[in-house]
């Protein structure tokens, strides 16, 4: 791990969901050499610098909306304690403590002054014990790590807690059969890494439209393919045909006429912002899966093909596709390797999104670590400000194409 200049930041987001997988708010997960104090901005009177973090990461386009959601914050209790806290929204930040399995006065008197102030706090409990009652008694949430629990475990804890009348968030989550287990126990909150792991239907094949879309998306990876062919690929299907043509003429592109034709938008975009658009619209038509998994994917397919840029890597566009692609057997819940078996994309693509094998593979590697908060997974020679600036351009990116897609 290279070493890091303590005024750069470092921030990922991560999900926090409700019970129908929505997203309501994200932690917000910095590099621990990160200065807090220049991340944030000390001074109560100039909180540019809070503002313009908490609007990048926190402002999302769900269901077409444009809208923000709080973050959690976690925070050091010895920022808290000294003073040393900076003026944050108390409407857009949930303050997010660790607590000891046993903890002294200065968590009582932190969570007290947070409260005071008008801060929302989250708890980050190892399990209920009888010396959290009155910082429970004082904090909205109670954040639990069930990776390390048993089923009976679970249930105990929550049983426990939800006495305590604090709204209980479900931690480290892997796989959705956990995620519907801590529904049942009473979680009300949800975050981890479930959304990477499809719920496989074996013996399941990829649907014929599904093959349709991937060949569309396979023709645009060509770079001499034509207009004309890949207008007679996409009119085969209505809703695509229907999509592509709203998002050309939406006010993304805010073209002086109206364009009537594929081909006419083929040419007037050309092939990397169609391959883009295409590739989208076949991530986005899984109904009964989260936004955020789409977003999640349209964010890493940009970092990476910024990070090739960045580092003047050829054909760029390939790096978008891989990291699109790395997650669309979750949208088509099957394990990876069917869906490789099944889906028509280059070799190069598919061994970067197996074994995050050559130089594409290596790039999705190192934005899936960026984007998980897996600091110590990049090399340490890594671009800093490259993958920051390529991660913060991404989430910027996801949302107006997302609110592109939806625009009428």
């Amino acid at each position: 791990m290279s070493q890091i200049d303590p005024g750069q930041v470092l921030i990922a987001r991560h999900p926090i969901f409700d019970s129908q997988q929505r997203v309501i708010a994200y932690e917000l997960n910095y590099h621990r050499d990160t200065n807090l104090d220049d991340m944030l901005g000390t001074d109560p009177d100039a909180s540019s610098s809070s503002e313009m973090i908490l609007s990048t990461y926190t402002s999302i386009c769900d269901q077409g909306e444009v809208k923000r959601v709080p973050a959690f914050l976690p925070l050091p209790l010895e920022m808290v304690v000294g003073g040393s806290m900076p003026h944050l929204p108390t409407k857009q930040v949930v303050v997010q403590l660790s607590v000891p399995h046993q903890p002294g006065p200065e968590y009582l008197q932190a969570v007290t002054q947070l409260i005071r102030d008008g801060y929302r706090v989250a708890l980050e409990i190892h399990g209920y014990d009888k010396a959290l009652e009155p910082l429970l008694k004082l904090a909205q949430i109670a954040k639990l790590d069930v990776s390390l629990l048993s089923l009976d475990e679970l249930r105990a804890q929550a049983r426990v807690l939800m006495a305590q009348k604090v709204t209980l968030l479900a931690g480290h989550i892997s796989t959705v059969e956990q995620l519907e287990q801590c529904v049942d126990a009473g979680f009300k909150l949800f975050e981890g890494s479930f959304l990477s792991r499809p719920k496989v239907v074996k013996g399941r094949r990829v649907s014929a439209n599904q093959v349709a879309l991937m060949q569309l998306i396979q023709e645009l990876q060509k770079p001499n393919t034509k207009p004309e062919v890949l207008e007679d690929m996409i009119i085969r299907d209505p809703v695509l045909t229907y999509k592509l043509l709203r998002i050309v003429n939406s006010a993304a592109y805010s073209l002086v006429r109206k364009v009537e034709s594929i081909a006419e938008a083929v040419v007037l975009l050309g092939i990397d912002q169609v391959r883009k658009w295409a590739t989208l619209i076949a991530m986005t038509n899984q109904q009964d899966k989260p936004e955020e998994l789409s977003r999640t994917l349209l964010i890493r397919g940009r970092m990476c093909e910024l990070i090739a840029e960045g580092e003047k890597r050829p054909n760029a566009a390939s790096y978008f596709m891989a990291g699109m692609m790395s997650g669309l057997h979750v949208m088509l819940d099957v394990d990876q390797a069917t869906m490789l078996e099944q889906v028509p994309l280059g070799d190069d693509i598919k061994n970067a999104i197996a074994t995050h094998e050559g130089p594409i593979g290596e790039v999705l590697h190192q934005a899936i670590a960026y984007e998980s908060g897996d600091w110590e997974q990049l090399p340490a020679d890594f671009n800093i400000t490259l993958f920051e600036s390529a991660y913060r351009k991404s989430l910027h990116w996801a949302k107006e194409a997302m609110q592109a897609m939806h625009e009428e």
